[in-house]
């Protein structure tokens, strides 16, 4: 028996029990995928340290994290991914032999997602909205799948200047820059791409953050935005001609890797894709 679960505020709505218990049974692997929802049961990041001890002790192999822990989390655990340590962000965590390791599953979410449905775009110029917690898991991604340079356009200047920062000191100087958001439409002019990772588009902030005019054919348009699963900002861009990339992909990949952490066995990602697709385009 498998026994991993997810922690955070509002969860009652995701996805991940449904994908892991799919793969899980796909694989013949008796797997217990449980919700602890911090809304519900009163819980706070002051209580993290007590929650980690007491699933350890239950026997669970690990836990997924989601808002509002990611961050909170951190001070808790033995070790950090590179990836985790880097973004200052988790929301995977392992319990192995006497450690408790925490991982960052959306940047090789995004990756994997990139790689497979992007592989051959131009990527010298990207422009990326948006500079928060996704938003940093995205930034790192991009970097590494060779962005030859990146411009962080956020209305809080402010934080894409300290995600900037940030970035320069991993991947060196040149790489990452800070954009005016009142030069969006101009930055965009010279950009082979864009990704937004804000939450415009979602059912509770609808439109788009970029303008219609801004799009071209000659540029591609990646949200990691996966409700509503097709964005204002996806329909914009393909009546430009553009090609695109849906936050389906992202939401998916993330879990495979999780599930892969989680179990120490290779995910069926296409069929886990696939299923969250399903979950995705039901409404669930």
């Amino acid at each position: 028996m498998v026994l991993i679960g997810l922690v955070g505020a509002g969860i009652e709505r995701s996805h991940a029990p449904l994908l892991h218990q799919a793969e899980a049974d796909r694989q013949g692997i008796r797997l217990h995928y449980t919700t602890i929802d911090s809304a519900e049961h009163g819980l706070s990041a002051a209580d993290l340290p007590d929650l980690l001890r007491w699933a350890r002790t239950l026997g669970y192999r690990g836990l997924n994290v989601t808002h509002p822990f990611k961050q909170a989390v951190l001070p808790h655990l033995d070790v950090l991914s590179d990836d985790a340590r880097v973004l200052g962000a988790v929301n995977t965590v392992v319990f192995d032999d006497d450690a408790s390791r925490g991982y960052n599953t959306d940047a090789p979410g995004f990756a994997r997602s990139f790689a497979r449905d992007f592989a051959t775009v131009p990527r010298e110029r990207v422009v990326q909205l948006g500079a928060g917690g996704a938003g940093c898991a995205v930034a790192h991604a991009l970097l590494s799948l060779g962005v030859g340079t990146l411009t962080l356009v956020d209305l809080d200047r402010a934080r894409s200047t300290r995600l900037a920062k940030a970035l320069t000191a991993e991947f060196g100087e040149g790489r990452v820059v800070a954009g005016q958001p009142g030069e969006l439409s101009a930055t965009l002019a010279a950009a082979d791409g864009v990704v937004n990772t804000t939450p415009v588009g979602m059912a509770h902030h609808p439109g788009s953050p970029v303008p219609d005019a801004d799009l071209r054919e000659d540029m591609w348009v990646a949200d990691i935005v996966y409700r509503p699963f097709d964005t204002a900002l996806l329909r914009a861009a393909r009546a430009a001609g553009a090609p695109t990339l849906h936050g389906g992909g992202m939401n998916a990949y993330q879990a495979v890797v999780a599930f892969e952490l989680f179990t120490g066995r290779p995910a069926d990602a296409a069929a886990m894709r696939a299923h969250s697709a399903e979950l995705l385009d039901s409404g669930l």
